[in-house]
C-alpha cells in the first residue's frame, strides 16, 4: 500500500457535503474515505459529477450516524445519503467470497464487509480503486492506480478476461472511460475486450442503456461507437447499427447525418438533459440512412417498421414515452412544412399541436437536416414564444401530477413507512432514529412509479389525432 500525503488534486473542488459526512463518520470511529470516479477526476484536474464514500461502517450504522440517510438495495446494500438536491452514495468495505464461503453457498458477496485493501482489489480498474482522505489530505493507493493516472492508462485489477465475464458491463464502461479521459486500454484488457465481447449478451438492457446514452454525451461519441464496431462490441449491444456500419454506403451515410446533427442535438439537449433527444439523434442518424423522411411530404411511422420498434425497445431500452416521443417526432416532420395549414387551425388545435410531445425534438431535427426554411423555422418559433404561457402552464399540470404522492403498501400487515422519521434538524450529519429499516427506499416501488408516470404522461399529451400522429397500439 502506498500512502501519499498531500497529493495534487484539487482540494477545493471536494463537496462541502461529502467532506461532512466522511469527517462525521470518522468522528463516529469509522475509517472513511472518497472513492472512485470523484478521486480519479480530482487527479485528472475534472470536476467530479458525485463523490461517492466508503466506509467501514455498515449500513445501519451508517444510518444511525448521519441525518436523512436511507437504505437501499437488495442484492447490494448500501446508503443513499441526501442533501439539498444531492444524493451521496455511501458504501461499506466489501471483499470477495473466500473458497469455503463459495462451496457454503454463502449469501451474494456483493454484501460480504472486508477491509479497505480487501475493497480496493474488487474493483474495476485500478484508476478507480483509489481511496482519499479529505479531513488528513491522504491518497491510499493499493492497487497502483496512481502511476496508471500519470500514465493515462486503463489498466484491469486482476485477470482481464476473467473480470469482464465477471461483469460484461466492463467492456462498454473501459470503452466509454478511454474517450472521455482520453486514456488508452492497456494491450492485454484491449485483447480481452475483443475476445470476451459476446459476454455482453449476458448483460441486463438497463445497464447498457446507460452506457449508451453516456456515450452519447461525450465529447466525441462518434469515435466511440467506430471503435467499439471495430472491436466487435455493437455486434453485441447495438446489433441494428452494427448491420447498418457493414454496408458502406450506408454507414456513410449515418456517420454523416450523425456528425451534422450532433451540434444541433448537444444545444438543443445540453448533457445529462432528455434522454429522448440523445436517443432521437441517434434513431433519426439511423433511421436517414436506412430508409430516409418521405420527401413528398407523406408522414412516416417508424412505429410500423419492426426493425426500428426492435432498435428503440430490445436494444436501445427506451421506456414506451421514449419510443412514442420520438417516432411522433419523426412523423411530425412534414407537418412543419405546412405553416398554412397549422394557422388555420384553432387555438385549442394549435395548442395540441405545439404541447405534442415529440415537437421540441421535432423541430430539431427539421433544423438539424435543413428540412425546413429558415422563414419556417422562424415561424414555429414565433408560434412557440405566442403560446409560451399556455405551454408551461400544461407542463407544470404535468410536473404537479407527478409529484402527486402515492399511498405506500404495509408490509408485512404492519404500520406503513414514514421517510426521515423522528430524524434531527437539517443540515445535522448526525440523527437518532429508531429502527434501522424503517425508511428504506425500495426499487421495485421505484419501477412501479416509472409506469405510473409514464402512463399519466402519455393521457396528459394531445388532444386530436392530427397533432398526435398514428393511433399506437
Amino acid at each position: 500500500m502506498e500512502v501519499t500525503r498531500k497529493p495534487q488534486l484539487h482540494q477545493d473542488w471536494i463537496d462541502s457535503h461529502a467532506y461532512g459526512i466522511v469527517k462525521a463518520l470518522q468522528k463516529g470511529g469509522f475509517t472513511t474515505y472518497l472513492v472512485g470516479g470523484c478521486v480519479r477526476d480530482l487527479l485528472l484536474g475534472i470536476h467530479p459529477k458525485d463523490f461517492d464514500i466508503a466506509t467501514a461502517a455498515h449500513p445501519p450504522q451508517v444510518k444511525r450516524t448521519i441525518h436523512m440517510a436511507f437504505v437501499i438495495g437488495k442484492r447490494f446494500r448500501l446508503v443513499l445519503v441526501k442533501r439539498d438536491d444531492q444524493q451521496f452514495e455511501v458504501a461499506t468495505f466489501r471483499r470477495e467470497a473466500n473458497a469455503e464461503e463459495v462451496e457454503d453457498e454463502m449469501p451474494a458477496s456483493d454484501n460480504l464487509f472486508g477491509t479497505p485493501e480487501e475493497d480496493a482489489r474488487r474493483r474495476d480498474f485500478t484508476f478507480n480503486a483509489l481511496f482519499y482522505d479529505p479531513v488528513s489530505e491522504q491518497l491510499i493507493d493499493y492497487v497502483n492506480g496512481l502511476q496508471d493516472i500519470e500514465d493515462r492508462i486503463i489498466r484491469m485489477i486482476g485477470d482481464p478476461a476473467t473480470r469482464l465475464r465477471e461483469d460484461p458491463i466492463r467492456i462498454m464502461r473501459a470503452l466509454r472511460l478511454s474517450h472521455k479521459l482520453n486514456c488508452r486500454i492497456e494491450p492485454l484488457l484491449r485483447e480481452a475486450i475483443r475476445d470476451n465481447a459476446g459476454e455482453l449478451a449476458r448483460s441486463v438492457l438497463p445497464r447498457r442503456r446507460e452506457e449508451i446514452l453516456k456515450i452519447l454525451r461525450l465529447d466525441d461519441p462518434e469515435a466511440c461507437l467506430m471503435e467499439a464496431f471495430d472491436l466487435g462490441i455493437l455486434e453485441h449491444v447495438l446489433p441494428g447499427l452494427h448491420a447498418l456500419l457493414l454496408q458502406e454506403e450506408k454507414r456513410d451515410a449515418f456517420l454523416s447525418n450523425f456528425r451534422a446533427y450532433q451540434g444541433a442535438f448537444q444545444k438543443a439537449a445540453p448533457k445529462g438533459a432528455d434522454t429522448f433527444h440523445l436517443f432521437g439523434w441517434l434513431v433519426f442518424s439511423m433511421f436517414q440512412a436506412a430508409v430516409g423522411v418521405d420527401e413528398a411530404g407523406r408522414a412516416v411511422d417508424i412505429q410500423e417498421d419492426e426493425r426500428f420498434v426492435a432498435l428503440m425497445r430490445d436494444e436501445l431500452g427506451m421506456h414506451k414515452m421514449e419510443q412514442t416521443s420520438v417516432a411522433n417526432a419523426i412523423y411530425l416532420l412534414p407537418s412543419l412544412r405546412k405553416t398554412d395549414d397549422f394557422t388555420r387551425r384553432g387555438e385549442r388545435r394549435q395548442f395540441a399541436f405545439l404541447n405534442n410531445e415529440g415537437f421540441p425534438l421535432a423541430l430539431t431535427l427539421a433544423d438539424a437536416e435543413h428540412w425546413v426554411s429558415g422563414h419556417e423555422l422562424g415561424f414555429w418559433r414565433q408560434a412557440l414564444a405566442k403560446m409560451q404561457p399556455e405551454l408551461e402552464a400544461a407542463a407544470e399540470e404535468l410536473r404537479g401530477k407527478r409529484r402527486r404522492p402515492r399511498r405506500r403498501r404495509p408490509r408485512g400487515g404492519g404500520d406503513e413507512r414514514r421517510p426521515n422519521g423522528g430524524r434531527g434538524p437539517a443540515g445535522d450529519e448526525s440523527g437518532d432514529e429508531s429502527g434501522d429499516d424503517a425508511d428504506d427506499l425500495d426499487e421495485d416501488d421505484a419501477t412501479d412509479l416509472d409506469d405510473r408516470l409514464a402512463e399519466e404522461a402519455e393521457a396528459a399529451h394531445g388532444h386530436d389525432a392530427d397533432a398526435r400522429g398514428p393511433a399506437r397500439n
